[in-house]
């Protein structure tokens, strides 16, 4: 991935990133859980495989949302953490929780609304 050159074009690239199935769930886990190991983490998310919660938090890494730290002992041991920038996009995203919360039963009302229109 290049380098934004715009606003717009990070504004996207966060979206894109936050929009897929794990990076939000990392964020919830780490931004409750503080610095954690990497299997405690894969243990907590649940049904995520090892390959896509490396690839999740490698890009999270890249974007200046997580850190790694690698501790020199056998067997391996990977710990990530939130960064400040991390945490900051965790509380945006739950903008949504909180406008999802507010706003449940006027969804659900409007969905069965639709539901029940002729085809």
């Amino acid at each position: 991935m290049e380098k934004p050159t715009t606003t717009e074009a990070l504004v996207r690239e966060i979206l894109d990133r936050i929009a897929d199935k794990w990076t939000l769930v990392v964020i919830e886990e780490l931004g409750s859980g503080g610095e954690m190991r990497f299997t405690e983490l894969r243990d907590r998310i649940g049904g995520v495989s090892q390959k896509m919660l490396t690839k999740t938090l490698r890009q999270m890494e890249r974007d200046g949302l997580a850190t790694r730290h690698v501790h020199a002992v056998v067997p391996p041991r990977v710990d990530y953490k939130l960064t400040p920038l991390g945490e900051s996009l965790g509380e945006a995203a739950c903008g949504i929780w909180l406008w999802a919360e507010k706003h449940l039963g006027d969804v659900t009302s409007a969905r069965q609304a639709f539901d029940r229109r002729p085809k």
